[in-house]
């Protein structure tokens, strides 16, 4: 079924409840004739990372937000939550979800991992938001993935603001992606959906000779690619990465700073 402004498809998007990077990100990465609709990821629990693992108890309540809307894939743009319930069980949610909506659901943490796989990356550098115990949980998990944390950077948060992460500016990743030293790097990630990355990436495509990357860059590449049926590839990823497309949309949104 074709629709008006999603003629090549329409993506459920599922956003942490206080998250505002996802929307506009994704709004300037996807491409022409593929559109959105949101639903949030809510929980009452009191911790950053009861949160987290309550979304993921929680997701046939957040995909039964979209209705009978004709969704093309899901998109979980929450990548802590893959941290702290693990690999496996992040695979077997997946495949919940996908039995019984009958369409592709892309979590942001598997879709940095078909980055990495598709880049032949091993040793990765990480730019991190998170506080030390969620960067530490995030490692193990790349573990999981056969992905190593060669080096870890920290970007500051702003603890006064009304969320560390969210609040972030694009100035905060820019500075933590200078820290990695880049050297023997096959890949860097900016970790997290909140924190804002598309000027980085702009700005920085390649620290040394690693390509830059973040969960929302990889996670926009990966769902495209499943709404066309394609496979990912290296060639695809690099031109994401480019920003031949989105970076047109970007300078028009996004006024210098």
């Amino acid at each position: 079924m074709a629709l008006e402004y999603a003629p090549r498809g329409l993506v459920g998007v599922l956003t942490p409840q206080a998250n505002t990077t996802v929307e506009p990100e994704f709004g300037i990465l996807w491409p022409a004739g593929i559109a959105m609709i949101n639903a949030r990821l809510t929980s009452a629990r009191g911790t950053i990372e009861e949160r987290l693992v309550d979304y993921y108890d929680r997701l046939d309540d957040a995909v039964a937000q979209f209705a009978n809307a004709p969704i093309a894939a899901v998109a979980i743009a929450c990548t802590g939550a893959s941290y702290l319930v693990g690999a496996q069980r992040e695979d077997e949610i997946v495949a919940r979800l996908e039995e019984r909506l009958g369409v592709a659901v892309i979590t942001s943490a598997k879709a940095v991992v078909d980055a990495l796989r598709v880049s032949g990356a091993r040793r990765v550098g990480f730019v991190s938001p998170y506080p030390a115990g969620l960067t530490e949980a995030s490692v193990g998990y790349w573990r999981e993935r056969g992905i190593e944390a060669a080096e870890v950077a920290s970007a500051a948060p702003d603890e006064g603001a009304f969320h560390p992460i969210y609040s972030m500016r694009a100035s905060g990743a820019r500075e933590a992606l200078d820290a990695l030293g880049g050297r023997n790097l096959d890949a860097v990630v900016m970790l997290g959906t909140g924190m804002p990355t598309l000027r980085p990436i702009l700005e920085r495509p390649r620290l040394g000779r690693a390509p830059v990357m973040s969960c929302m860059l990889c996670l926009a590449w990966r769902t495209v690619l499943q709404v066309e049926g394609r496979s990912p590839t290296q060639e695809s990823l690099l031109a994401w990465i480019e920003a031949s497309d989105w970076r047109p949309r970007f300078e028009e949104r996004c006024a210098p700073v």
